[in-house]
């Protein structure tokens, strides 16, 4: 099992791409475990925000589930974090699926796309903890491009 407390985004990421490179038969073995870790690892990415505010990360839920009480205290103070809601709805939405069926012939394919959607929390973080006010436009990375073609001109 793997602790989200002590890993960074980086650490996270690599594990999102671990995840989602697994054979179909070892998600499948593995669906709930790997369904759990995901939501696990999401979480961790919320953290790892909340941290940087220098909140104390919530134990409780919303609906069910913490990272939905985790977005919900990210986003307080932060409008822009609202871009990343259904992001993490969707997420749960996976793990749900997986959880109700893991012997669903799609559930690799679940597993996965649950995995782009971790990975695309991981990346509006990072982005967030980067250039402020990114999330205004949804997840737009436009600041993070410009910053880039502005690097590679010189």
């Amino acid at each position: 099992m793997t602790d989200v407390r002590t890993m960074s985004l980086d650490d996270i990421a690599a594990r999102i791409d671990a995840v989602a490179a697994e054979a179909d038969d070892v998600l499948r073995a593995r669906a709930t475990e790997r369904a759990d870790e995901l939501l696990r690892l999401g979480e961790g990415i919320l953290e790892t925000w909340l941290a940087a505010r220098d909140e104390t990360p919530t134990d409780r839920e919303v609906e069910g589930f913490r990272l939905l009480a985790l977005h919900r205290q990210g986003a307080r103070g932060t409008p822009s974090f609202n871009a990343c809601r259904e992001t993490c709805r969707e997420l749960v939405y996976y793990h749900n699926l997986i959880r109700l069926d893991p012997t669903h012939p799609d559930t690799a394919r679940r597993l996965r796309l649950a995995a782009m959607v971790t990975r695309h929390l991981a990346l509006f973080i990072g982005g967030k903890l980067e250039v402020a006010g990114l999330g205004e436009f949804c997840c737009s990375a436009r600041p993070l491009r410009q910053r880039e073609a502005g690097a590679e001109a010189v």
